[in-house]
């Protein structure tokens, strides 16, 4: 029943992700209300889901990785429904839709593969997964953010509109938009991001007596230097625009590959 809510949610996801672009062409289209509805129900669907979770005999652990995946998959979700109470926002919300809905699939894929793990016992394993995903997530809409404004400030710069129809343009968010939601994510994200590795600092101490050790944290350290540059130099240095869009494009490249790195390395 678990498997079959998250594929529900998924289809949602993909729902509205379709919605928001085709929407977009339709004479008149408001594609926000059907959109914002179809992505309240998956994040339902897959809520009930987690919750059934807890009613299984030996319930796979949250630091699984395809468990924290699709952890980040709810989160996003109801990111971008929050992002669809602005207007002209839509057409943001629609990738971080697409991402939930692989997100969700591998995730329910490889949900019975998972075994119970003593070692993700107490709350910091918990604490850890939760504000780690949550800072992965605000890290990534600012990333996706700074990646359309790259597109945009790009075609603006060649005097070439984008490669899309008129009627969709109209609804692509603005420079300045893409700005504000990139700091604002990264604002949000970035401390999510560090208590979840002080989280996971004090797993380590519990677990092996020591704060640091092992491939998974390095990566994740290496991932917070790095991010740790980018909010300085966005915020002490003032940073904006384009310079912005692109080192937030580029950190969450990097940060995604450490979190793959951390998975496989393990």
């Amino acid at each position: 029943m678990i498997v079959e809510l998250w594929h529900l949610a998924a289809a949602l996801y993909l729902a509205a992700a379709l919605w928001l672009a085709v929407g977009a062409l339709l004479p008149y289209g408001r594609p926000r209300p059907i959109a914002l509805v179809l992505l309240v129900a998956g994040a339902l669907a897959q809520g009930v889901g987690f919750a059934r979770l807890h009613t299984l005999a030996a319930p796979p652990p949250l630091t699984d990785f395809p468990a924290a995946v699709a952890l980040m998959a709810w989160i996003a979700v109801l990111s971008a429904a929050a992002l669809l109470h602005r207007r002209r926002l839509e057409l943001l919300a629609a990738p971080i839709a697409a991402a939930a809905f692989f997100a969700l699939v591998y995730g329910s894929a490889a949900l019975g593969g998972a075994t119970p793990d003593a070692s993700a016992a107490g709350r910091w394993p918990h604490l850890h997964v939760i504000l780690a995903s949550a800072g992965l997530v605000g890290l990534g809409i600012a990333g996706c953010a700074g990646s359309i404004f790259l597109l945009e400030d790009r075609a603006l710069k060649r005097k070439r509109p984008l490669p899309v129809p008129a009627e969709l343009r109209a609804h692509f968010p603005s420079l300045e938009a893409l700005d504000r939601v990139g700091g604002a994510a990264l604002v949000l994200g970035f401390p999510l991001l560090t208590v979840g590795v002080i989280a996971g600092m004090l797993w380590s101490q519990a677990l092996v007596g020591r704060l640091w050790g092992g491939a998974h944290a390095t990566w994740s350290g290496l991932a917070w230097l790095v991010y740790l540059g980018l909010v300085a130099a966005r915020f002490g240095a003032g940073w904006r625009g384009r310079r912005a869009a692109l080192t937030a494009t580029a950190g969450f490249a990097l940060l995604a590959i450490a979190v793959i790195g951390a998975e496989v390395a393990t």
